[in-house]
């Protein structure tokens, strides 16, 4: 077995810059501006949700986010336990943040039915916010992102296996669904695009809520999408987030928690901590990725302090460590991963 060469370091806020022919991927978990956070914006504006993490997102080159509401006036609830909506001015709190593309392939797409979904995609559109993983059609929910920044191609494809359906078809708006059983169309959508960009990103709203660890059925999944194309894996869906594996030189972050929200904190997995993940890459892969701490409170996410923050980096160290993701220097925290390929 061998050390991969991709350096991850979990930091306090010192993200490095770009080389001229390299680019800063900030990715971050499931983004929710509806409920309580609707409110805390329409009171404290549109800045407040991020609270001390905006300097940090300037840093980046591309920002990418699971969101996890829906923009529409519509009132028309589709039936389900929990519907997330924002008022569609809050997209504002997106550019804010300098968000420039959301995954729309999770469980809260269409709360409020198709057109709660097309009003969504028309709002952030219209603030040229891209989309990935939902759409009109199925065309469009399967049609992946393509920015190119500095000389380097990133592709972004967006699914889910949540929500089966709500599908999107040749005639009606919806998701694009996949299961970890069936990945026969998603990996031959990563090929087609890895043929068209240099790093290429797979934003999957995957698995069941509140787990601590990915189930081999997933961890089989992820592999075959890294076989496929795939140079990183955006997981998210349980809310907490889960390990860090390098498979092949490639980045599998199977689950990064929430980012910002209004939901009730679970005492032991604690869905109120993450990161913000800052990847570094080339035209020819992964360089770097820097991993800094975050909390959520008061509907707002900031950088994580403290003991709080030596818990939250303690917790990664043990559930990468599963994946031979081993963080070896206390205070740097960096980690060095065993080759699984």
């Amino acid at each position: 077995m061998l050390f991969q060469r991709v350096c991850i370091i979990i930091t306090m806020p010192l993200i490095s810059y770009a080389a001229p022919q390299e680019v800063i991927l900030s990715l971050a978990g499931d983004t929710m501006l509806g409920r309580l956070v609707n409110e805390a914006i329409l009171k404290n504006g549109y800045r407040y949700p991020w609270g001390n993490t905006i300097p940090l997102l300037q840093q980046a080159d591309l920002r990418i986010v699971n969101l996890e509401n829906t923009f529409t006036s519509n009132t028309q609830k589709v039936p389900k336990v929990f519907n997330f909506k924002s008022d569609p001015r809050n997209v504002q709190a997106l550019k804010q943040a300098h968000i420039d593309v959301v995954s729309l392939a999770n469980n809260h797409s269409k709360d409020f039915g198709d057109d709660g979904l097309l009003d969504t995609l028309q709002a952030l559109h219209k603030k040229s916010i891209k989309t990935v993983g939902a759409g009109k059609n199925i065309r469009d929910a399967r049609a992946p992102v393509i920015i190119k920044k500095n000389g380097i191609k990133i592709g972004i494809i967006g699914a889910t296996d949540n929500e089966p359906g709500w599908i999107a078809t040749r005639n009606n708006p919806g998701i694009n669904y996949f299961t970890v059983h069936n990945l026969d169309f998603l990996l031959a959508d990563i090929k087609k695009l890895k043929k068209r960009a240099d790093i290429v990103i797979v934003s999957l709203h995957w698995g069941p809520n509140m787990r601590e660890r990915p189930t081999q059925p997933y961890i089989d999944a992820a592999h075959k999408i890294i076989d496929a194309g795939a140079d990183i894996i955006h997981g998210h869906s349980s809310h907490n987030f889960q390990g860090i594996e390098l498979y092949k030189n490639k980045l599998i972050l199977y689950d990064v928690g929430d980012f910002v929200d209004d939901y009730r904190v679970d005492p032991r997995l604690r869905n109120d901590w993450s990161f913000l993940f800052f990847i570094t890459v080339a035209k020819d892969g992964i360089k770097q990725a820097q991993l800094i701490p975050t909390k959520i409170e008061r509907m707002q996410v900031n950088i994580a302090t403290g003991s709080e923050k030596n818990k939250i980096i303690h917790r990664m160290q043990t559930v990468s460590k599963e994946f031979g993701t081993l963080i070896t220097n206390t205070s740097t925290i960096q980690l060095k991963g065993i080759d699984n390929g």
